[in-house]
């Protein structure tokens, strides 16, 4: 090769070294500038650290319905997986937020596999130009309380209308039969039950709500167990006596137990009255009394006509009847066990029942065990204590 031609390559070599050295200068250039031009963030300032704090489960979505950012709340309760929201009605109404700007409300019903539904009320809205904002309240607890409430109002109606209308024919048929003294005495006796019966389920449904309060122990002191269970016979021994049913103590003494005395007085009459209700005449009602560290169990035994399986997971509820052809003539008026449920529940314990049907129940309320204090000595002034020893 001539020193021409060289020197003809060399001059293009170099021109060629020098484009792309400028165009690498170039893209250099390029890059620092962007690099040093802030990325305008997408979540508007603050709405990251407020989601954080939110007990209520909130979402926002960007534009192509991807969840941005979600509160603890939305991943526990099931509305978020990763990225993709879950609930199909909440993510319509998100797109239709998205289309028209309008904020929308709605209620709605969470379903998911070994768990109960979840009612839920979803308040979806515009969140700046390509963002929305979905925040969903929990009103599960709110929907069932409302339900029980419409029921016992609905239960107490339907109670209280039996012995009202039982005085009301009562008293007609006094009125007629006025020329009749015995015929007036019958029927003042049959009165003078439908109001006793009126009173004790008057007295139970005021009990009953006392106990559903928001704070129904109105005193918590240490109850003598031992006092509770000869309230408890001394309240029942007449109608035992009556069907000649026996009721007999037994077990440990001087044990005590934390809580109101009214209310745990109730819930062990409860159970005594209701065994010698449901038992058959000439049989025995058995309180026994146990302790360890922590608990006491006051157990009712009975031998009357039991309880069917199938039965058992209800006899706690308000009104409920093992036998609705009995209970006129036992007077009861289905609230008792009620009561004793709520007293466990409100005291820190728990109340079960064991039974075959045919032969008798057994009914155990556990509550918590008030251990004695401990005497100390207290140090007198010239530094002996009570007892001379320095």
């Amino acid at each position: 090769m001539d020193p021409t031609t060289q020197a003809a390559l060399a001059a293009v070599l170099g021109c060629a070294v020098g484009i792309v050295g400028v165009l690498a200068w170039h893209l250099s250039e390029r890059q620092r500038r962007q690099e040093s031009t802030p990325v305008e963030p997408l979540l508007p300032a603050g709405v990251a650290a407020v989601l954080s704090v939110l007990r209520s489960s909130a979402v926002v979505l960007d534009e192509h319905d991807k969840v941005l950012k979600a509160s603890a709340p939305a991943y526990a309760v099931g509305l978020v997986r990763g990225q993709e929201l879950l609930v199909d009605e909440l993510a319509t109404l998100v797109r239709l937020v998205r289309r028209d700007g309008q904020i929308r409300e709605t209620e709605l019903t969470l379903t998911r596999e070994l768990t109960a539904p979840r009612m839920l009320t979803a308040r979806v809205a515009p969140l700046g130009p390509r963002l929305v904002l979905a925040l969903v309240e929990d009103r599960t607890r709110e929907r069932r309380v409302e339900a029980v409430r419409r029921d016992f109002v609905a239960n107490v109606s339907h109670e209280l209308k039996t012995p009202v209308g039982a005085i009301r024919l009562l008293a007609e048929a006094v009125d007629e039969a006025s020329d009749d003294p015995e015929a007036v005495r019958r029927f003042a006796r049959r009165m003078s039950v439908e109001s006793d019966r009126l009173t004790q389920l008057v007295q139970q449904v005021i009990e009953l709500s006392r106990l559903q309060s928001a704070d129904p122990v109105d005193e918590d002191v240490q109850v003598d167990v031992d006092e509770v269970v000869a309230v408890a016979v001394d309240t029942s021994i007449t109608d035992a006596t009556a069907r000649e049913i026996s009721l007999v103590t037994r077990g440990e003494t001087g044990l005590a137990v934390h809580g109101d005395h009214g209310q745990i007085t109730a819930a062990v009459t409860n159970l005594v009255a209701n065994a010698v209700a449901y038992s058959s005449a000439g049989s025995s009602v058995v309180l026994t009394v146990a302790g360890d560290e922590r608990t006491v169990e006051i157990s009712v035994i009975d031998h009357g006509i039991g309880i069917p399986p199938a039965e058992l997971d209800r006899i706690f509820e308000r009104f409920y009847r093992v036998d609705p052809a009995r209970h006129r003539s036992t007077g009861g008026t289905g609230l008792g066990l009620s009561i004793v449920k709520h007293v466990a529940a409100t005291h820190g314990g728990d109340v079960k029942v064991w039974s075959v049907e045919g032969q008798g129940s057994t009914f155990t309320l556990t509550l918590p065990r008030a251990l004695p204090a401990e005497p100390h000595p207290l140090p007198s002034d010239d530094g002996f204590d009570q007892e001379g020893i320095r």
